[in-house]
């Protein structure tokens, strides 16, 4: 684990999994319609999504027609990932599989996808394992969406409770950017696309507490007597200082990378 997330603490978001499910779907129809508008992850296309969790962006895409696999590292996350999927019939192969690990053979994707989690990566690994299964030409496309702290009054305030219980939270502060993008990335793909825009997203005051209590920060990580605590604190925060229906400021981006001739 990387000693530049959280001062190297411990976090399994396998410990979130049931909430994870039911808070963390929360990306604007926009966010899909816009990779679709790109040509990507649609009709024809076989797509693997890395560091899936619970499978939100091949369950929300799945209507694009892309045929999907999906793969994280936690055994609980994808549990969740298949309860979701074959609720609703979709046909999507998940399995647990580190990034690290990634071993389909060549050329057996037209896209890999990795939204919310490329920097948890050992990237030197990683990136030239899906240049490898990437077909000729096969793009990485890297998504993010944040809060904004400084901008948002109800996000600012909520990080810094989560901080309160857990200084070493490294996943405070951010700011509108593109995606980062490590530098042997370069050396298998040219970046062909980048696109960053501002989304309000929607929540409520349960939804948003849901979201905060499954982050890195907390439910990942604490012992349950301070996520507990922590949850208390949020809650009456909340009650005092938020109406029940409200959104958040957050920008999206993302990272079109093709794979090099």
């Amino acid at each position: 684990m990387s000693s530049n997330i959280d001062a190297g603490r411990p976090f399994d978001f396998g410990r979130t999994s049931s909430d994870y499910a039911r808070y963390r779907d929360i990306y604007p129809e926009i966010f899909y319609r816009k990779i679709a508008e790109k040509g990507l992850c649609v009709n024809g296309q076989k797509v693997l999504d890395i560091g899936t969790g619970t499978g939100v962006l091949p369950r929300n895409m799945y209507h694009y027609g892309a045929e999907w696999t999906g793969i994280d590292i936690s055994a609980e996350q994808i549990e969740q990932a298949k309860r979701l999927s074959e609720a609703e019939g979709m046909n999507i192969s998940f399995q647990v599989k580190a990034a690290e690990d990634i071993d389909f053979p060549p050329e057996s994707f037209d896209i890999v996808t990795a939204c919310q989690c490329f920097w948890y990566f050992d990237s030197k690994t990683v990136i030239p394992r899906i240049a490898d299964i990437l077909k000729d030409d096969g793009i990485l496309l890297l998504l993010i969406m944040e809060w904004l702290p400084y901008e948002d009054e109800i996000a600012g305030e909520s990080e810094k409770l989560v901080l309160k219980y857990n200084p070493e939270w490294t996943g405070a502060g951010e700011t509108r950017k593109p995606v980062h993008i490590p530098d042997i990335a370069y050396d298998y793909f040219e970046l062909t696309d980048h696109e960053e825009y501002d989304i309000n997203v929607p929540f409520t005051r349960e939804s948003w507490n849901g979201r905060m209590k499954t982050c890195r920060g907390i439910g990942a990580s604490l012992p349950p007597a301070e996520i507990t605590g922590w949850e208390k604190e949020h809650k009456k925060f909340l009650q005092m200082n938020a109406p029940e229906n409200f959104t958040v400021l957050h920008f999206a981006a993302s990272a079109t990378l093709k794979k090099k001739k």
